[in-house]
């Protein structure tokens, strides 16, 4: 077994832009669920229509700048859809109602109807929308290696877009810490724990649920660009199994925290690949064939969510006086 070879490709996974990106959707439902309680198995919708956003635009000729603020239009205005009529409700409802609202962006996106502007089942290919983001790239065109990791400069899963991947996550996570320390941040724990007592105090719980979703959203829809950018966008690939990967990490990494989602995502995905990587060099094709090995790998993700939600709710870096599993 070529330990070297393993140990590359996981060490590879910690900093993929995939790895970058689950760790800003995480962020971004750490808002809605984390500091507010809102159970949103819907993040996957916003990711969607934040690529989907980012990807139209760049391809109808918009600057790069324009095409992100697309992106994050639209996750404001399915903010605004999906809360509006739905905030009131609490616990498993919210989460009924928001996966549901995924799953018709994602039926919406692949449906033939709209071959022409998103690709339908297919997609849009990614050289499609690339070139622009590329261009701002500072870096020469070519190959950097660094330590065992050799990536290109400038193309798909490139060097650029993991430096550009994991600025947004710092970013994101320094909003979040000042959130958390601010009188905002202080209502939304508060709506968390107990939103009747808040109301009572005079305060607009509606009004802070829908800017916690819009803000949350708005991150996952960030999230979504930098998920399409090494790949193209394909709807299917954005659907159910995303928004509980993402809740996968947020619990694995602890909700409430700062840092939880980022060492979540990077856990997460250094863990599959290990696991993924031993078996198949390990493991002969008589026994478990390739594609078996894949989905072994997900049995296991969905066993560790299981054993989290039992024996560690507050994941590795949660605090459990503070926040508890079972939201209202």
């Amino acid at each position: 077994m070529d330990w070297t070879r393993i140990l590359t490709n996981v060490f590879g996974e910690l900093l993929a832009p995939t790895t970058a990106a689950y760790a800003l959707a995480a962020v971004g439902l750490n808002i809605h669920f984390g500091l507010t309680g809102l159970l949103n198995f819907g993040q996957a919708g916003f990711m969607l229509l934040g690529a989907y956003g980012f990807a139209i635009s760049t391809i109808a000729g918009l600057p790069i700048w324009a095409a992100l603020l697309v992106a994050i239009a639209c996750s404001v205005v399915f903010a605004l859809i999906l809360g509006i009529p739905t905030l009131k409700l609490r616990g498993d409802y919210l989460a009924i109602v928001t996966i549901a609202a995924a799953e018709i962006v994602r039926i919406v996106g692949r449906s033939t109807a709209l071959t022409d502007l998103t690709g339908a089942s297919s997609g849009l290919r990614g050289n499609s929308y690339k070139e622009s983001f590329q261009a701002l790239s500072p870096f020469p065109d070519g190959t950097t290696d660094i330590g065992p990791l050799s990536y290109s400069n400038n193309a798909s899963n490139s060097w650029w877009i993991r430096l550009v991947g994991w600025a947004l996550v710092a970013l994101a996570c320094l909003l979040v810490w000042r959130l958390t320390n601010s009188p905002w941040g202080r209502v939304l724990k508060g709506i968390r724990e107990d939103e009747d007592a808040v109301r009572s105090l005079g305060k607009n719980v509606y009004a802070y649920k829908m800017q916690a979703l819009v803000l949350g959203g708005v991150i996952g829809a960030v999230a979504g660009i930098v998920y399409v950018l090494p790949r193209a966008v394909q709807p299917d690939s954005m659907g159910r199994p995303m928004t509980f990967f993402v809740w996968t990490i947020l619990l694995l990494g602890g909700a409430a925290t700062v840092w939880g989602p980022v060492l979540g995502s990077m856990i997460f995905w250094a863990a599959l690949m290990l696991i993924k990587s031993v078996m198949r060099s390990t493991v002969p094709d008589t026994v478990m064939r390739t594609e078996q090995i894949e989905q072994f790998g997900w049995i296991v993700v969905g066993v560790t969510l299981m054993m989290l939600v039992i024996f560690r709710p507050q994941g590795l870096l949660g605090d459990k006086k503070e926040l508890a599993i079972n939201v209202r």
